[in-house]
């Protein structure tokens, strides 16, 4: 890591806490990312926010302004804390008008969240085992898809969802999981269901079995979700990449942040591959508004999250420095109550940001 100035690199990043304790955590999580700067000496973020949220949609009937797109399309990155409060807006309305909005509109295809044994944390399981893991989610299609419709009324009444999965989508998503798994510990397992789901599973297993060929190097795996999701619970350190469509990859995500401790900590990336438009991160949690105003919110998703962004600039190095310092406060029992501590969301990260400084 470079001490000197030199050579300044200075990200732009579009922050936009959102909902909830997103008010609480971004904040937090930007003053870590203030504290990396410093320990790098050659990087420099510069930090946008915008207000957007149900808040803002109350005000405005929107949840961003209409040339919101074209605003955040100049950034590095998008920094995003929590959407979301039923009590003002419909959640099909506020997810659709800004997470969702951002996520189609910038082709971020491929999500990303990692799980991991975490030092510090009481995972459920009996016998964790040091578990790292990480799944490359199909973000854009399969069975999210808008195609469908509802006709009838009444015990007539019929609702039909299609799942679309196209070849260059699908192909997308296992090739960035066999890039991603030659820099870990090279072994890619597929999540598939091709014995019950006729026309798209087979398929996806096709791709997989095509695409692999060009990776020899690499081992591969392909278990059904329902087994699938069994060995996340009684054998997750065989894992290491785990490639999944968008309905199979949410669910086995929140299952990674449960073995972990807490969905609370768990963080995701919004990868645009083609570099067109900024990718965007943000921690697996909701808003969490029965909390909010507390100051006891759990910052660790959020700040996890930042070491995806630094990883995506080129930073590995950076973020891995990140993380061990997270690990090593939570070991030291510097948690939030969510997690069987006694401090505060402000107390957390101020004691990241200590030990990280440390190291400058």
């Amino acid at each position: 890591m470079s001490k000197g100035v030199k050579n300044l690199t200075k990200w732009e990043i579009a922050v936009i806490p959102g909902d909830g304790i997103g008010k609480e955590v971004v904040p937090a999580a930007l003053d870590v990312l203030q504290a990396v700067a410093d320990v790098h000496g050659g990087i420099a973020f510069s930090f946008t926010e915008f207000p957007w949220s149900c808040d803002y949609y109350v005000e405005h009937g929107q949840m961003m302004p209409d040339d919101g797109l074209s605003t955040l399309r100049n950034f590095a990155a998008i920094f995003l804390g929590a959407v979301g409060n039923p009590k003002l807006v419909p959640d099909h309305i506020s997810l659709w008008g800004l997470l969702l909005k951002i996520r189609r509109e910038f082709e971020q295809v491929i999500n990303i969240r990692p799980a991991k044994y975490f030092r510090g944390l009481s995972s459920p399981l009996a016998e964790p085992r040091d578990f790292d893991f990480v799944v490359v989610r199909e973000n854009s299609e399969g069975e999210y898809s808008e195609v469908g419709g509802r006709i009838h009324r009444g015990e007539d009444e019929i609702a039909i969802q299609n799942a679309v999965f196209t070849r260059k989508g699908t192909e997308r998503a296992m090739r960035y999981a066999f890039e991603l798994a030659r820099k870990r510990k090279g072994h890619v397992t597929s999540a598939t269901k091709s014995n019950g789901i006729f026309h798209t599973m087979p398929f996806w297993d096709e791709v997989f079995a095509d695409v692999k060929r060009d990776y020899p190097d690499v081992a591969t795996a392909s278990y059904h979700i329902d087994a699938l999701a069994a060995f996340f619970v009684t054998r997750p350190h065989t894992f290491d990449v785990v490639v999944a469509s968008n309905l199979f990859g949410d669910i086995l995500t929140d299952l990674g942040g449960a073995i972990m401790g807490s969905i609370g900590i768990a963080p995701a990336a919004n990868i645009n591959v083609n570099g067109n438009y900024p990718s965007m991160f943000e921690p697996v949690h909701g808003s969490a508004p029965d909390i909010y105003g507390k100051g006891i919110a759990n910052p660790i998703g959020q700040i996890w999250t930042a070491k995806l962004m630094l990883d995506h600039f080129g930073e590995e190095e950076l973020g891995a420095l990140l993380l061990r310092v997270v690990e090593d406060v939570t070991a030291d029992g510097v948690k939030t109550p969510d997690l069987g501590g006694t401090a505060t969301t402000k107390e957390v990260a101020a004691e990241i940001c200590r030990r990280l400084r440390a190291y400058a």
